[in-house]
C-alpha cells in the first residue's frame, strides 16, 4: 500500500478520501453495495474502466478491509467481491451522494439507467427508515422487479427463500417517474397494489408522495 497517494492530513474527511477518493472506487462500491458482484460483471458495469486498473482499485480496497472476496459454495462455484462489515458504512456515503447528483440527472439521457442502479440511487437513496407493518415491498422499475425487505436500510432479496414471500405492496415504477419525482419533488407517478395504509407507510419510508400512473 505504499505507492497509494494520502492526503496526509490528520481530518476524517481526508483519511475518507484517503480510502475511497480515487477515481472508480466510489462507483465499484456502489455497484457493490446492490450485492456480489464477479470481477466480468463489475466490467460490464463500469465499461470505461482498464481491466487492470479494476484489479487494481479491487486489491486495495481488500487490502483496506472494505471489500471481501468470497468463494460461493456449488452449484454457483464461483469468486465473487462483496462490501466488509466495514464497507458497509459507505452506504451513507453513496445515498447522499445520490441525492447531491439527482438535479443534474438528465429527462433524456443517451442511455437509460439500469433498473437496479434507478432503484439504489432513486429509491433506496432516499429511504428513512422501517414502517409499521411494511417489511416487504415488490417494486417494479421498468418492467424489471424487485423484492425488498425494509428494515435498517433496504435489502434486495435473492434467495429462493426471499422470492416466496408475498409482498405487503406491489410498486410499479418508471425510472424516468423517479427521476421527474425526486427533481420536481413532485408526487411520485406510480401504480400501486395494496392497502391505502400500506401505501401511506411506503410513502413514509421513502419520502415519495403519490400520484396514481
Amino acid at each position: 500500500m505504499s505507492d497509494v497517494k494520502s492526503y496526509a492530513q490528520n481530518c476524517p474527511v481526508a483519511l475518507a478520501l484517503d480510502a475511497i477518493g480515487d477515481r472508480w472506487t466510489l462507483l465499484i462500491l456502489r455497484e457493490l453495495a446492490l450485492g456480489d458482484q464477479r470481477f466480468t460483471d463489475l466490467r460490464n458495469a463500469l465499461p470505461g474502466i482498464a481491466p487492470n486498473l479494476l484489479s487494481s482499485r479491487l486489491a486495495e480496497l481488500v487490502d483496506r478491509g472494505l471489500v471481501a472476496r468470497a468463494e460461493l459454495p456449488p452449484p454457483a462455484a464461483r469468486s465473487v467481491y462483496r462490501l466488509s462489515g466495514r464497507g458497509e458504512g459507505v452506504r451513507p456515503v453513496l445515498g447522499a451522494l445520490a441525492r447531491f447528483g439527482v438535479p443534474d440527472l438528465p429527462r433524456e439521457p443517451s442511455e437509460p439507467m439500469r433498473p437496479l442502479r434507478a432503484l439504489l440511487t432513486l429509491l433506496s437513496a432516499y429511504y428513512r427508515g422501517p414502517q409499521e407493518e411494511l417489511d416487504r415491498v415488490q417494486v417494479r422499475v421498468d418492467g424489471t422487479p424487485f423484492l425488498l425487505a425494509l428494515g435498517d436500510r433496504v435489502e434486495v432479496l435473492t434467495s429462493p427463500e426471499g422470492a416466496r414471500s408475498a409482498p405487503d405492496l406491489e410498486v410499479t415504477v418508471a425510472s424516468a417517474d423517479l427521476v421527474a419525482a425526486r427533481q420536481d419533488r413532485a408526487p411520485l407517478v406510480a401504480t400501486y397494489r395494496g392497502t391505502p395504509d400500506a401505501i401511506a407507510r411506503f410513502e413514509v419510508a421513502f419520502g415519495v408522495g403519490s400520484r396514481p400512473g
